[in-house]
This record gives C-alpha cells, sequence and structure tokens, in this order.
C-alpha cells in the first residue's frame, strides 16, 4: 500500500473525527487505566484481522496480556530488564523483520519508566522507534498513562508522534480529546468528544453544560498529576527523602531502588553498597547528578572505597581529603545519541558486520553532538560550583571498574583548565565529555569488550567530574605526588618480597605518568613490605631510569602540560626538594673530580617512599579495601604534603584487582644449555607456567632502531597484522611475541607503540633489553598496558642484559624460516624486522613462580 493511505481503525465514527489513521502513524494514547486503551485497541486488531492485515503485539514480559491470545495476532516478547540498548535494539530488530504495512499494539510505554526507573530513557525509546515504524509505513498503537510522567517527556513523545490523543472518564461518560493530528484538519478535530454507547458515535462538545462536565473531569486529572514538572526518579527520591526525614523510614526496598538505579547493577557492588553506605549518602550523590541515570562504575568505586576508608580506618580517613566531585547521569550518553540523530549509526555499529566498521562515524558523531538545553543549565551550575578551579572530566561506564572488567586506560579522561570566560568554560566542558562519549568507539575498547562477551551488552557512559587537587605555583598547578596502588603485587623482583603487602607506583605531580608507559620516564616503584628498596643499585642507574617530566596544570599554555623536571626544580621549596627528588651522587662525585661542585638532582619520590606514616597508612587504606572486597584492588590517589612533614590523600579510584588465573605449581626442568633459549631469573609477571610454543614472534632490535621514525609505527599494525592472522586462522595455537624495550608506549624510540587490540591473542611477551640501541625494559606493573596483560592472562618477562638473564640465545630467534611473507604477502617489505617462526622442534616456555625463574627451551 501506498504511504498515508487512510486506514480502518473498528470505530468508524473514530475514523470520521480523525479523518482516519494513515499508514505511518504512530498513535499515543494517554489514558488513566488500560481499560480506556482497551476500548480502542480491541476494534483496531478486529479491524486489522479482518482487513488481512499483519498483526503483532509487542509485549513486555513481566506483565499481564492486554490482548486475549489468537493465532493470526503474532506475540514478541521483550525484556525492559535487560536494558534500554538491548531493548531498543531487539524491538527494532523484529520491525525490520516485520517490514512494510505491519499493524502494531504496544504494551504500556509507562512500563518502560519502571524498569529504567527515569522518564528520559522512556522518551528515548519513543524518540528512536516511532520514526522507523514511520518509514516503514506502519501503523502502532501505544499507551501511556497520565500523570506518571514529567511534562519534559511527555512533550517529546508528542512531539515525535503523528496523534496524541488524550482519554478520559468519569464512571458514566468517555471522552476523546485529540491533542496532536498530524496533517489533517477539520473545523472540529481538536475539541473534546464524547462517546455515545448507544449510537456508538463521537461528538465534539458544543454546548456549555457538556464542556463544564468535561473540564471539570479535566481539572480532576491535572490535580492527580500533579508534580510533572519532576522526572519520575526526581518524584521517588523527593518522597524517599521525605519519609527518611520526617519519620525517619528507609526501607531495603528504597536502598535496593536506589542502589540499582544510580549506583551499580553488580550485585557483589551492591552488597557492600548496602553494608557501608548510609541513607544520607544516597541523597548527597543524588544531590550532585547532573540529569539521571546511573553514576557509573569508577564514581561508584570511589565513592565505595571513601566510605569502607571512613568506616575502617578512621585514622587514615582523617588524612584524606573530601571530595566535591559531580556525576553526569549515564542516561545523558543514550539522550545525547538520540537528540542529535544518530541513533541509526549505534544501530549499525551493534551488529557483527558494523562492530568496528561503525565505530569511526560514531566518533565523529559523538564528537559534533550539542547537548540537550537541560543538561547545559546544569553544567554551567555546576561550573559555578568550581569556580575557576580545574576540573577533570573522566569516564565511568557501568561496565568500568567491576569484578571481572576493569577497562583500564581503555576510556578517555579529559583535564579541563576551567578559567576564563564562562562560554570558554562550558565549550572546554562540553569538549571534554565529548571525548569521554567518543572514546566508547575507541578500537581497544571495542576488542576488550568482546574479549569479554560484553558486546551485546549496555555500556553507557556516565561521566565523573572531579576538582583536580594540587598546590598552585607560579603558572601551574599539581600535587605533591600521585599514584597508584595495589593490595597485591603480581610481580616480584627479589624472592623476599611479600606479594600480598602491597605495592604503589609513585610519581611527582599528576598521576597520568603513574598509569601510562610515558617518554622516558621511569616512576618509582614501591614494594610496601620493602618500601625503601629499589630494583636499581646504583644512582647513576636510578636516575637513568627514573622520572623526567612532570605533568602539571598550565595557566600559562591553557591546559594539561608536561615539563621538564629540571624547569620546575627553582619553584620547589627545599622541603618538597626532599621529598620528591634525590641526588645523583656519582654524577656529582665526577663533577666534583673535574673541579665542578653543583648539584645533579632527578625525580624519585625517594623521600616520599621512605616516610613510614605515608607507607604504612596505604597499606592500611589497601588491607581495608581488600578486607570489605573480599578480593584484592588497586586504587589511584594523589597526596598532597606540608613543610612540618604531614600530608594528606585524596582517594580518586577504586576497583577489584584481577590477578590473572591461578595455574597451579610448576617446576623449571634440568635443561642442557644448547636447548635453552632463554633463561631468565626474576622479571616475570603470570604466575607459574608451562606453555608449549606454536609461534614465535621477533622483532630485531637492531633493525627497528635503524628503521626511520616515523615509520615506527607500522611495526605496531604488523604486530597487529599478525595476531589478528592466527586468531582468526589458527586460534589454538600459542603465540609469543619478543620486542625491543617497552611494549605499548607511546614513543616509538622507546619500544613498539602497540595497542591491547594488537597483541590481545599473544600468550607470552618478553620485552628484550638492547644497549647498542638503548632499549630498556620497564618492569611497570600497575601501568594500563600491564593491567590489561593481567586480565587477559598474558605471561611477562622483562630480558635484561646482566646476570638476571643467564642464557639468551638470540641467534635462535634471527635464523631459521621467516614465515612472515608467506602468512600476510602485503607485509613482506616488513620482513627484515619483523620475523614469524614455526619452529620444529616446538620449544616450551616454564615458569616456576615461587622461584621467580623463567625458562624456554626446546623439547
Amino acid at each position: 500500500m501506498a504511504p498515508f493511505d487512510r486506514i480502518l481503525c473498528g470505530l468508524p465514527s473514530l475514523d470520521t473525527l480523525l479523518d482516519n489513521i494513515r499508514l505511518g502513524d504512530n498513535v499515543v494514547w494517554q489514558v488513566s487505566d488500560m481499560e480506556e486503551y482497551l476500548f480502542f485497541v480491541r476494534p483496531y486488531c478486529e479491524q486489522a484481522l479482518a482487513d488481512g492485515r499483519n498483526l503483532i503485539y509487542m509485549h513486555f514480559t513481566g506483565h499481564p496480556y492486554l490482548l486475549e491470545k489468537d493465532p493470526r495476532i503474532k506475540v514478541c516478547e521483550f525484556d525492559p530488564q535487560a536494558g534500554f540498548e538491548t531493548f531498543t535494539v531487539s524491538v527494532r530488530q523484529r520491525i525490520t523483520e516485520e517490514g512494510k504495512d505491519a499493524f502494531y499494539v504496544f504494551d504500556c510505554l509507562s512500563d518502560l519508566q519502571v524498569a529504567w526507573a527515569t522518564d528520559l530513557m522512556m522518551g528515548n525509546f519513543f524518540q528512536v522507534t516511532c520514526p522507523y515504524l514511520f518509514e516503514l509505513d506502519t501503523v502502532a498503537y501505544f499507551p501511556v498513562l497520565r500523570g506518571r510522567h514529567s511534562y519534559d517527556a511527555i512533550a517529546r513523545i508528542r512531539e515525535t508522534t503523528q496523534l496524541f490523543l488524550d482519554v478520559s472518564h468519569d464512571g458514566r461518560s468517555l471522552y476523546i480529546n485529540p491533542l496532536k493530528v498530524w496533517n489533517r484538519y477539520t473545523p472540529t478535530m481538536f475539541l473534546p468528544h464524547l462517546y455515545n454507547p448507544v449510537t456508538q458515535t463521537f461528538a465534539p462538545l458544543r454546548d456549555g453544560l457538556a464542556v463544564s462536565r468535561f473540564y471539570t473531569l479535566a481539572e480532576r486529572n491535572a490535580v492527580l498529576a500533579a508534580n510533572q514538572d519532576l522526572d519520575s526518579w526526581e518524584r521517588f527520591v523527593s518522597l524517599a527523602k521525605l519519609e527518611y526525614e520526617q519519620l525517619g523510614q528507609f526501607t531495603d526496598q528504597t536502598r535496593d531502588q536506589f542502589i540499582r538505579t544510580m549506583m551499580s547493577r553488580d550485585p557483589h557492588i551492591g552488597r557492600l553498597l548496602a553494608q557501608y553506605f548510609t541513607p544520607e549518602d544516597y541523597f548527597l550523590v543524588q544531590s550532585r547528578m547532573l540529569g539521571t541515570g546511573s553514576i557509573g562504575g569508577k564514581a561508584c568505586g570511589m565513592l565505595l572505597a571513601r566510605k569502607i576508608v571512613e568506616r575502617t580506618e578512621p585514622e587514615a580517613a582523617a588524612r584524606m581529603e573530601p571530595h566535591d566531585s559531580f556525576y553526569l547521569g549515564s542516561d545523558a550518553y543514550y539522550t545525547y545519541i538520540v537528540s542529535n540523530r544518530f541513533w541509526h549509526l549505534r544501530i549499525r555499529q551493534k551488529t557483527r558486520e558494523g562492530y568496528f566498521t561503525q565505530a569511526k562515524p560514531m566518533q565523529e558523531a559523538f564528537l559534533c553532538g550539542r547537548f540537550p538545553e537541560a543538561i547545559r543549565k546544569q553544567f554551567m551550575h555546576m561550573l559555578d560550583y568550581f569556580g575557576q578551579c580545574p576540573i577533570i572530566v573522566r569516564s565511568s561506564s557501568l561496565q568500568e571498574d567491576g569484578f571481572g572488567n576493569a577497562f583500564a586506560g581503555k576510556y578517555e579522561s579529559v583535564f579541563c583548565l576551567n578559567s576564563g570566560t564562562l562560554e570558554n568554560r562550558m565549550e572546554e566542558l562540553e569538549n571534554a565529555v565529548r571525548t569521554v562519549y567518543a572514546s566508547t568507539m575507541d578500537v581497544s575498547a571495542l576488542e576488550y569488550r568482546r574479549q569479554r562477551g560484553l558486546e551485546e551488552q549496555d555500556e553507557q557512559m556516565a561521566v565523573l567530574i572531579q576538582r583536580v587537587s594540587g598546590t598552585m605555583y607560579s603558572g601551574f598547578l599539581m600535587p605533591s605526588a600521585a599514584g597508584v596502588g595495589y593490595s597485591y603485587s603480581a610481580y616480584r623482583w627479589n624472592a623476599t618480597m611479600d606479594p600480598s603487602a602491597g605495592m604503589l607506583r609513585l610519581v611527582m605531580g599528576l598521576g597520568t605518568r603513574a598509569v601510562d608507559r610515558t617518554e622516558g620516564d621511569y616512576p618509582r616503584i614501591v614494594s610496601l613490605d620493602q618500601p625503601d628498596r629499589s630494583t636499581l643499585q646504583s644512582s647513576a642507574d636510578k636516575h637513568r631510569f627514573s622520572q623526567n617530566y612532570v605533568d602539571l596544570m598550565d595557566y600559562e599554555r591553557r591546559g594539561l602540560s608536561t615539563r621538564p623536571v629540571s624547569q620546575i626544580i627553582d619553584q620547589m621549596p627545599p622541603w618538597y626538594r626532599k621529598l620528591v627528588l634525590e641526588h645523583d651522587t656519582d654524577a656529582e662525585r665526577m663533577l666534583r673530580e673535574r673541579g665542578e661542585r653543583r648539584m645533579v638532582l632527578f625525580a624519585s619520590c625517594a623521600g616520599l617512599a621512605k616516610t613510614p606514616a605515608f607507607t604504612s597508612c596505604m597499606q592500611r587504606v589497601l588491607k581495608a579495601l581488600q578486607t570489605a572486597y573480599n578480593n584484592p584492588v588497586d586504587i589511584e590517589f594523589t597526596v598532597n604534603a606540608g613543610e612540618d612533614g604531614d600530608f594528606v590523600f585524596n582517594l580518586l579510584q577504586c576497583r577489584p584487582l584481577q590477578t590473572g588465573q591461578r595455574h597451579g605449581s610448576v617446576t623449571v626442568p634440568e635443561v642442557p644449555d644448547d636447548r635453552k633459549l632463554l633463561h631468565v631469573l626474576g622479571g616475570s609477571m603470570g604466575g607459574a607456567r608451562e606453555l608449549p610454543a606454536d609461534a614465535l614472534v621477533w622483532v630485531d632490535p637492531i633493525a627497528y632502531y635503524h628503521f626511520p621514525y616515523k615509520s615506527k609505527p607500522d611495526i605496531a599494525r604488523v604486530v597487529g597484522a599478525i595476531n589478528r592472522f592466527y586468531q582468526a586462522n589458527y586460534p589454538d595455537k600459542n603465540l609469543l611475541l619478543f620486542v625491543p624495550g617497552r611494549i605499548g608506549t607511546s614513543s616509538p624510540e622507546l619500544g613498539v607503540p602497540v595497542s591491547f587490540a594488537d597483541i590481545h591473542n599473544f600468550k607470552a611477551i618478553f620485552e628484550v633489553s638492547e644497549h647498542t640501541a638503548g632499549y630498556m625494559p620497564e618492569l611497570s606493573f600497575g601501568s594500563h598496558m600491564f593491567q590489561d596483560l593481567v586480565e587477559a592472562d598474558i605471561f611477562y618477562t622483562a630480558v635484561f642484559e646482566n646476570e638476571k638473564t643467564p642464557c639468551f640465545n638470540r641467534s635462535y630467534f634471527q635464523s631459521g624460516e621467516n614465515l612472515l611473507a608467506a602468512l600476510l604477502p602485503n607485509l613482506e617489505k616488513y620482513a627484515d624486522i619483523v620475523r614469524v617462526l614455526e619452529p620444529q622442534d616446538r620449544p616450551t616456555l616454564y615458569s616456576d613462580a615461587m622461584n621467580t625463574q623463567t625458562l624456554l627451551a626446546l623439547d
């Protein structure tokens, strides 16, 4: 049939009133109860069946059937509890399958508000579903209950639909009041109409008495629909707060609704929230929310950790800075997509074919959109609160920082200087949120989700907005130090270390350099049972492998900036220098021998690491959190110290720590020297292993060193291509990767700049040192890259050129048949740098975790 063709609705008088319903029409019935809706649905269904229409009932599970079962009516079941995206995509897929000219009856839209807790998401569902039905020339009936939703939600539905009809009755009379009938008009169409049950007709109200009776009923309905300026979630919170303040009531049902809707759907996290949160805590979180929905995993983890420390470690809590964070709710993420009209891209990206190919268009759409005015007003109020203090806009997705899924470094965090005019600050903030939203389509994040079977689940992005903690210097702001902490260390650099004591990864300034493998920088690794010990012995080595740059909020360069440590030393007071700097005594001695006396300083955070009050405080915090979580944890924190030696810390993040799978115990066998390919003492991470190696991928350090700098990222892409080739064609083969220097670094001169998506299929990775080219592994347990290796159960070993590596047969990897060109002919030109070996006498990787030694030997 042709679009806009008239159809019969089963009530001839209603056909006359509306000048017929047309193909393409969505008809929304605003009713007081479902019987009012059924009055119109039953004849519609009878007429559709009599006319031979394809009639589909879209039923939301968990609710009684509206229609009596009839073999001629297709029934499609959907579960709103699966989440907005899963539900909406499922509905769209079924509509696609039914095709053009189908007739639909939907369950009540208000049931979606019950499932998703907010009107906003109900409106989003209608705004993306209604136009698609219109495109397919369907006819669809939807009910919505009067007085249950905000004016804004109803306005969005009314704006989107073709017909919006208000139905009411007073026990005797039934009225219909067309509030919107798109693209048609009669002189009486928009008058209230009274139904005559005897003649089965609708007549417009003309006389004063009839009109008076109708508006008496309308006024009664308006009273019942009070507070429609509030979203349904806001009404729930207001009622819960009133009951608690006036009656002292806060039921388990109310608490669970707060947890499920606003905090977390993770049952483990939910139990901890129920244990440690008070009613006042939930109300405080809600008061600092922008929009509705969940605050996301990162924000929830931060708040929960702070409460655990407050309740269990009051002495440590006394040193913890208060926080004044805000939370952009997860509902805003989908609302942004819907209001900027690129939901169709989201649908395509959710398919198997579009999962990666549509990610780039989605990113571009995120970066070009506009925020709804309601959200922008809340942004302005938040900026008024922060004044012109720097802030950080951080990802806080629903699945982030949960048990089993850390998403470490997968999504963006953006620092905002937040200085200047309100217009400039708003632009900076909105761009930061757009960047966080766009990072949901990053290839590494998508690969991470796919590996864990999460690609079909809702991954709404909430946003955590925090004030940047620190001290103001001349032209910049930064904390004294920052870092990450682990209640359990999966990496041991000597046999006497106790992994259960915990570990810190400390840097001077902002903590970005503690979690990323950055150019030329090495943070301070602190084992909390031996905080004064280092992996390095001489001051020359300590200086060489130290922190050379500091990240800070730069008022001169208008944002996050990196400066050499040497440039800011002069601004540092003497007490602060002692806390974070160390003397290179070897260099100072050589200078004195040449008659030159000057200090040679480098950043190591040695003074802080050797402060017992600090290390013991952090160890207690980590133990308290691990005990509460019943699982190892990792945290992010900042430290601000004073001249008197006192300090405070700010707990910024906490999540369950993945420590890899347990592989039992393995004893490294006795092997003749001529069968050994590699023997390493210490420097490994990943527990006990006995792993036959099917393929070895070797990136030659010297050839990589001489390869043009601008082309070095090509080698990362070659490694990624090999990774994907074996995953697609030989998924059961065990791959081992050998690379020079640091893997995953942002600086190609220090190593191969792969992303996690390039290496996720390898079973073991070896970072190889090469002194002639300046390549050095970094034992950076705690960085985002290393956390990925732990979660993916990828074994790691650092191969140094010292007594820690008794045997390394490099010639073996540099000889033998290179299969790169045979497997990937288009990459043949890189065969001098990257070698792929599949030895006939297959080597085996052995790792003895207890005695910290690793062996790769031929069978």
